[in-house]
Order: structure tokens, then sequence, then C-alpha cells
């Protein structure tokens, strides 16, 4: 089976890809603005029609979306993950490769949840910001477009590779750095949010099992339990061997999950920081407020795919890079 991936070199992507080499039935090629990409190609600023000759020389049976933005403003965010999705659903509907498209969305496009509540695949998006409203954008993109394709709303991914501005990224940094300086506590804000964390490596077996499905439509993909901040930090703490005490300070002027200004989470670095003993709030870009958990029966029912990693190993895959910098 030949494969085109976009987005190889991403957080996802680099996931994916490994999914795929270790599948022998598997030609893989990926597609991507960086060097080390097999071919050269920005999706956000390239015609569909130099995409839809590639496709047709190449003729791969499935095409892969991994690429997008996570930040920056309302125009990087929507050239890059609805232009971009744009431009891949044009080329392959000019193509004659007749390829099944897998395309991941993501839980903001859901946007805030009510708390206590699983959603649904059927749910009605409300997305909170620009970056959910881009993606669901590309999704509905992808579904408008006559195309073999599903679409796989990812929830929270975690595990190796987790970016260092993420919320688990950034307290697996704050830990580190409490560790080296011998700190006795921690301080901490904004851990009352609470996410469905799925680890990345279980993702890119849902992508591979996509690939190889016939299911259409939305797929959600996430473990169905919604665990607070605050509880993967004790977790975060217990394998990092870190003693100190945890201490959960106020939520910062401004901050209000599932108000005016979502997904905004204080997970500081060391004490005194930030000027004047104030800790600031850094973004956590999803827009979905206080709460979100997934409801994962679609991906039972029509994938065959469960999540197998739990949040501890993925915690524990965390830290260890983390700890690579002490």
């Amino acid at each position: 089976m030949r494969v085109l991936l976009v987005g190889a070199n991403g957080y996802l992507g680099r996931h994916v890809a490994d999914r795929l080499l270790a599948d022998p039935a598997v030609q893989l090629t990926a597609l991507g603005r960086g060097d080390d990409a097999d071919v050269r190609f920005d999706l956000a600023s390239g015609s569909p029609g130099a995409l839809t000759r590639f496709l047709d020389a190449v003729h791969p049976g499935v095409v892969i979306n991994c690429a997008g933005a996570t930040r920056g403003g309302a125009r990087d965010l929507t050239r890059h993950n609805t232009v971009a999705v744009a431009t891949i659903c044009e080329s392959l509907r000019r193509s004659g490769c007749g390829a099944r498209l897998v395309h991941l969305g993501c839980a903001s496009e859901y946007g805030p949840s009510q708390p206590g509540s699983s959603t649904a695949e059927d749910a009605v998006p409300r997305p909170g910001g620009p970056y959910g409203v881009s993606k669901l954008a590309a999704t509905e993109l992808v579904l408008g477009s006559g195309l073999d394709a599903v679409v796989l709303r990812v929830f929270s991914p975690v595990g190796p590779g987790t970016p260092a501005g993420s919320p688990l990224g950034r307290l697996a940094e704050a830990m580190r750095r409490a560790l080296q300086s011998g700190e006795g506590e921690l301080k901490l804000g904004g851990l009352g949010v609470q996410r469905d964390f799925v680890d990345v490596r279980d993702v890119a077996r849902a992508v591979h099992a996509a690939s190889l499905s016939a299911a259409q439509g939305v797929v959600n993909i996430g473990t169905g339990r919604a665990v607070r901040l605050r509880e993967a930090a004790a977790v975060l703490a217990r394998v990092a061997g870190f003693g100190g005490a945890l201490h959960e300070l106020d939520a910062p002027p401004g901050y209000a999950p599932g108000g005016h200004a979502p997904g905004r989470v204080a997970i500081p670095g060391p004490a005194g920081e930030h000027p004047g003993g104030g800790l600031p709030a850094y973004p956590y870009p999803d827009g979905c407020g206080s709460w979100q958990q997934a409801d994962v029966r679609t991906a039972r029912d029509r994938l065959g795919w469960r999540p197998r990693i739990g949040l501890e190993e993925s915690l524990a895959d965390i830290w260890m890079e983390a700890a690579c910098r002490i």
C-alpha cells in the first residue's frame, strides 16, 4: 500500500511515520516543508495543480494529513490549518489516484463542554478560539469534499515528544528546574482544567487503523476519561522522584475556564520568575474551557481501536526527555 504522509516531522506525524514504517506492507512517502521530507511542498502556498501532478505520478492509495499549526494569529492558523487542507482536497478531486484521505482534526473543534459529559461525534461544534475555528473549517472541507475520507478528532495527545510549550511540557520543565536547583516546593496554578489525555502512540495506531478501514465521517480519538492537570502533576512528581511540596496557586486575574478567555492556564516556572510575585498565565490554545472528555465508542466500533497506554507511562516518557536536560 502506497501512503503519502503530510506533516511527517510534526509531533503527531513523527509517531504516525514510525507506526507506518513498521508495517512491511506500507510504502511511505513523506511530503512537507522541511529539507528532510521526501518531497518538499508547502501546502499553504503551493498550487493544487502541482500537488495533483505529484499525486498522479506517485499514485498513493492513502493520503494522511498530520500537518498544521497550533499557535499563531488567525491568519497563520487559517493558512496552515484550513487553506492547506483545501489544497489537499482539491488536488485529490483532480487526481486520478482515488486515494483515501485520513485527516487529523482535534477536540478544539468542539469547544467547551459541560463538566461531567462525554462529547460524541454528533455534538454541535462551538470552537472557542481561532485555532479551533481553523481546524473545524478544515474538517468541513474534508467532509464536504465527496472524497473517501475520515477525520480523526484527536483529544489531548501526550507522550514522547510532547511540545515544551504545552501544559504537560511546562509541568515537566518546571519540575526539572526545581530538581536541578534543589527547590523544596513547586508553585503551580491553573491545575483545575480537565482534559482527555491520549498517548501519541495510541493516536498513531488509530491513524494506521483508519487508513485500512472503510470508516468515514468524524471519529473521536481519546481515552474516554478526563483527568485534572492537578492529578497529572502529582503523577509526574512521583515518576520524577520529586519529593517536594506541590502548592497550587489561585488562578491569576482574568483566568476564567469556560469564560471569555477559555483555555488560559497558569503553569509557571520557578517561583519569583515573574516580576512582582504575580505568575504568568500561559495559553492553552485549545479554547476548550475547564472540561473535555471524549466519547470513544465510534473508534471502538468502526476502527476496532482502543487506547492501550496509560497516562503514567506517557508522563514517564515526558519526564525522561525533560530529565535529559538536567
